[in-house]
């Protein structure tokens, strides 16, 4: 039985939160992406997935399946918002972002009006004393900025995706799903030590930060930035067999670079393409994980 297929009438445990947590992880990644195709570089990836996570964490304790909403659904609307509010936050329109949209608008007003017409890049780009590149990174800022606020996002952290006819998933993106969750658990499996017990601890046990700095015998800003370390080698680690394209070249030190390459190899032979299939169907967790078999 499915944690969906439970009573709605009992409460849902421990157990069935861990497992709704574990079974919907990569919706995180799914909207993580498609807010970071709609943003400026400089905006980080990594804090975003980590508000995600946070709020795909929240959404199991606050489920209620007597409503009869699905949970990805739900969880899809608490993970955007809190994605919108991390932006938010962040304030990622710049003010120089901010002031480089303006100025170049009251230019191009400028020069329609010298002109008769709409001045074409090259014209707006001498009259700033910029290059035609620039022009258009300033342009892209500002669209950017648009789809974030009307177009991809709405307030209630809804995407106009989830005002459209929902259709259930085919085979194929079954498959596709099936298999980026056994990716996941092997990418958990094979982290080194010591990030896999931040992981596993702040995600799905929900431990106090400082409860696993007092464990590690490290501060409180450590484990976050072992934090950011497991969620970057998690994602590369994934992408390295789904979508190669996506993982930056390997730097740094020659050790460091061994290291990295180790952990993306060692994902891929956690387990072949049929175990992975398996595991993520009967919910199976591979050896080394704890994905919160609580009783």
């Amino acid at each position: 039985m499915t944690v969906l297929a439970a009573s709605a009438a009992a409460a849902l445990t421990d157990a069935e939160r861990a497992a709704l947590v574990e079974q919907h992880l990569p919706i995180v990644g799914y909207i993580t992406s498609e807010f970071i195709g709609r943003l400026p570089s400089h905006v980080s990836r990594d804090d975003l997935s980590s508000a995600g996570l946070l709020a795909l964490v929240q959404a199991s304790r606050g489920y209620d399946p007597e409503t009869g909403v699905p949970f990805a659904r739900y969880a899809n609307t608490r993970i955007r918002g809190a994605l919108l509010d991390e932006l938010r936050g962040q304030d990622w329109a710049s003010r120089g972002a901010r002031s480089r949209s303006r100025k170049l608008n009251d230019v191009e007003d400028q020069l329609t009006t010298q002109l008769g017409r709409r001045p074409t890049a090259p014209e707006t780009a001498t009259a700033l004393g910029v290059t035609v590149a620039e022009i258009h990174e300033v342009r892209d800022e500002a669209q950017r900025s648009v789809v974030l606020s009307m177009q991809g996002f709405t307030a209630d952290g809804a995407s106009i995706d989830d005002h459209l006819p929902t259709h259930a998933p085919g085979p194929e993106q079954e498959l596709l799903h099936r298999e980026r969750l056994g990716y996941l658990r092997s990418a958990v499996a094979a982290l080194p030590e010591r990030l896999r017990l931040v992981v596993e601890g702040y995600f799905l046990q929900e431990r106090p930060m400082a409860e696993l700095a007092e464990e590690l015998e490290v501060t409180e800003s450590r484990i976050s930035q072992m934090r950011g370390e497991a969620l970057a080698l998690l994602r590369d680690g994934m992408n390295t067999h789904l979508a190669p394209e996506m993982v930056a070249p390997v730097t740094g030190s020659a050790a460091s670079v061994k290291r990295k390459e180790a952990y993306y190899a060692a994902v891929g032979v956690q387990s072949d393409f049929r175990a992975r299939l398996t595991m993520s169907a009967m919910g199976v967790v591979t050896p080394g994980e704890k994905f919160s078999q609580t009783a």
